[in-house]
């Protein structure tokens, strides 16, 4: 049974799906809207939101968490600048899912995931 198992595997083992997982997420800061799989994009909703609310609080401690997560500095850097002061006043739910056709090739779900 699968109780109480949150983690997605998404098919890999620990170190690709950590580098897909932040190379997603750093893509979505970027360009704020990205195409991707419907289980590639729930796994990193959780990611995401989790690094604004860190974001929002703008220390020293919580810049250095972001870094050791992500990729490059100019990500945490507009997650620092940009993104927490915009959802400062938001108390969670930083991220929409909208379901897309299913991709023609193999059948699979794709799906947008943007910022609100």
């Amino acid at each position: 049974m699968r109780h109480q198992m949150k983690k997605v595997k998404l098919d890999r083992k620990a170190g690709p799906r950590r580098s897909l997982l932040a190379n997603l997420v750093e893509s979505l800061i970027f360009y704020e809207k990205i195409t991707t799989t419907k289980a590639k994009a729930k796994a990193t909703r959780s990611l995401v939101e989790k690094y604004i609310t860190l974001a929002k609080k703008n220390t020293l401690a919580s810049r250095r968490v972001l870094l050791a997560k992500l990729p490059t500095k100019n990500s945490v850097k507009k997650l620092m600048e940009v993104l927490g002061p915009r959802f400062k006043d938001r108390q969670g739910g930083y991220t929409r899912i909208v379901l897309l056709n299913n991709r023609k090739g193999d059948c699979a779900e794709k799906a947008i995931i943007e910022f609100v």
